[in-house]
């Protein structure tokens, strides 16, 4: 089912169905401050696993992103060194994904990666921060698989018609924000000593 979300002024009954949806375990597909993104409740293992299968990913090798409502959810699920705290408050919210050491807060299957790291993602759109906020927990997130045969660069990641089409089928509800930006977040590794851009993309690190 597409549901039309706006930036401010979603109404009421809109977002208690999403986020009911997200609280017995479904799966969104939802627009970022970027492309859309697919979506669950971080907590709901199940729900991960089913978004880990739409999008292919292999756990062993890829670590899980999450999306938090603010800096101390961010710390109740990752470990943060004060030096990095202090970038990371800079830049976000933003387009910026933060690779840092998960935490056993979050549930097993986010400790599947071999180094056990976690993404953190804190988009700037206020309606993702409402759904976060009202969940009470963090969404699993992950980009849009792309359809076989397509190139990277499509409107399948940024078109709520065209993404119906192919994954309307495969998620719960779409959240229809209208057209959405083609770019990537930027990826900063902050596992080591010092943050390490391992993609740029349209965040501009601070």
């Amino acid at each position: 089912m597409k549901l039309k979300v706006f930036p401010k002024n979603t109404p009421e009954a809109t977002i208690e169905r999403i986020v009911q949806t997200l609280s017995d375990g479904g799966v969104i597909i939802y627009p970022t401050d970027t492309t859309y993104a697919l979506g669950c409740s971080a907590m709901k293992e199940r729900a991960v696993e089913r978004v880990c299968k739409i999008r292919n990913i292999d756990i062993a090798t890829h670590p899980l992103s999450i999306v938090c409502y603010d800096m101390s959810a961010i710390s109740e699920y990752a470990r943060i060194e004060n030096n990095i705290y202090k970038t990371i408050r800079r830049n976000l919210p933003g387009p910026f994904t933060f690779i840092l050491p998960g935490k056993n807060t979050l549930p097993k299957i986010f400790r599947a990666c071999k180094g056990k790291e976690v993404g953190i993602r804190m988009p700037d759109s206020p309606i993702v921060a409402e759904i976060v906020r009202r969940l009470g927990a963090p969404l699993m997130t992950c980009s849009l698989p792309m359809p076989e045969g397509e190139e990277e660069e499509t409107a399948y990641q940024t078109n709520p018609d065209l993404i119906e089409e192919t994954l309307g089928n495969d998620v719960d509800l779409l959240l229809d924000g209208g057209e959405g930006v083609y770019a990537n977040s930027t990826i900063v590794d902050c596992t080591g000593d010092e943050p390490e851009i391992i993609r740029q993309g349209i965040g501009e690190l601070q």
